[in-house]
């Protein structure tokens, strides 16, 4: 079960080692550097970047960092995933703390100081300004982002529904991920990965409509 996160390659520095749970999943493009804490059954994508050379990086337990995010901080500061957060592709946290159950989506910026409050999203795109506190369960947007509204029950639960996909993902990647050699064509009836539906919100939205 743990045989692909044996493949990925850490770098300390000072004398500090990256740590990985074995039940997490670090993809091998991923880069690990220094103080870095992988808490269990955490996915950590292709090409993120998790840099704890000069501040602590943690990810706990059941959050995923999706691909090409950045983690890094200011020297004598915690950059910190809560339990259950969910960072989106291109995402940058920077000096940080994203509280429980939070969603940081795509290519937003959270920077230092700053802390996204539990069971909250911060838009695709945002710029989450130094220092800024966003409460719990609210959805900021914009650049730089402002408190739009608070978020409705059918939101939080479509959240939790795509962190409990990744923390899936996790026991997949760790039980069928490897690396092969490429397909010359497609297989005849050629099969799709088979899922459960899961909807981006904007689809759900029209659906309950």
């Amino acid at each position: 079960m743990v045989r692909a996160s044996r493949r990925v390659k850490v770098w300390s520095i000072n004398g500090v080692t990256p740590v990985v749970d074995p039940t997490a999943f670090v993809h091998p493009s991923a880069v690990l550097i220094g103080d870095v804490l992988v808490g269990a059954g955490c996915y950590i994508g292709p090409s993120a970047c998790l840099r704890g050379d000069f501040g602590r990086i943690d990810v706990r337990a059941g959050a995923n960092l999706q691909d090409c995010c950045v983690m890094h901080g200011f020297p004598g500061t915690d950059t910190v995933v809560e339990e259950d957060g969910h960072i989106g592709h291109g995402a940058i946290l920077h000096g940080c703390v994203v509280q429980k159950n939070a969603l940081v989506g795509m290519n937003a910026v959270v920077n230092d100081n700053a802390v996204v409050g539990e069971s909250a999203i911060v838009a695709a795109m945002a710029f989450v300004k130094a220092g800024m506190v966003v409460p719990p369960r609210t959805l900021v947007a914009g650049i730089p982002a402002r408190i739009v509204r608070e978020l409705s029950d059918t939101e939080l639960a479509w959240k939790s529904e795509g962190t409990r996909s990744y923390q899936e993902l996790t026991w997949r990647s760790l039980s069928t991920m490897r690396p092969t050699a490429p397909l010359s064509a497609p297989e005849p009836n050629r099969k799709h990965i088979d899922l459960p539906e899961l909807l981006p919100l904007s689809a759900l939205k029209k659906q309950s409509a």
